[in-house]
């Protein structure tokens, strides 16, 4: 398996599925799930609006995980994720983990080879990208650690790509896969 950081745009990623980072409504916003939205087209609003409809009346809750087609986007699934968000009292790095291990089980659930994942709750979430980071990253070497002794529970994923916006994010995310490499 191979964990990877990278700077570019999640929307062009020619992946198996992508991570949005998305708010509870499902329904599109600015930062990557406004990039993702308008990437995919407005297909995708429609199948959130579809989930809400049925599965989440209320909203995709903070650290669970819900698929829908990509549509327009290279990648044949967008993974919706809640980051928790420190300006609203959401501190405890256990409910960001939460996040990437739902949406990397889910990727394994949908059958995903390759996943691209943005840095969750980083920036107007108020979580340092550092942390973020830190918590991104163990979740993913816990699914590479499976994937050494539980071939069969990691299903056929073999690229966890992290796609970051900038260089000093980047730059955060190297060092965590530098630190923790075997």
């Amino acid at each position: 398996m191979r964990i990877e950081a990278v700077i570019g745009d999640i929307t062009t990623e020619k992946v198996d599925a992508i991570v949005n980072a998305a708010n509870s409504t499902l329904l599109g916003g600015g930062g990557v799930d406004g990039a993702i939205h308008r990437a995919a087209g407005p297909r995708l609003l429609e199948a959130c609006q579809k989930v809400r409809d049925t599965e989440l009346p209320d909203g995709l809750p903070v650290g669970s995980a819900v698929a829908t087609p990509g549509f327009d986007l290279p990648a044949a699934w967008v993974i919706h994720t809640v980051g928790p968000n420190r300006h609203a009292g959401e501190d405890d790095p256990a409910l960001l983990r939460t996040c990437f291990d739902n949406s990397l089980e889910l990727a394994i659930q949908l059958g995903c080879s390759s996943i691209a994942l943005p840095a969750v709750s980083a920036g107007v979430y108020g979580w340092s990208v550092a942390q973020v980071a830190e918590v991104a990253v163990a979740a993913a070497r816990a699914v590479e650690q499976r994937s050494s002794t539980e071939p069969d529970a990691v299903g056929r994923l073999e690229l966890i790509r992290f796609v970051l916006s900038s260089q000093a994010n980047h730059e955060a995310f190297a060092r965590e896969l530098e630190r923790t490499s075997s």
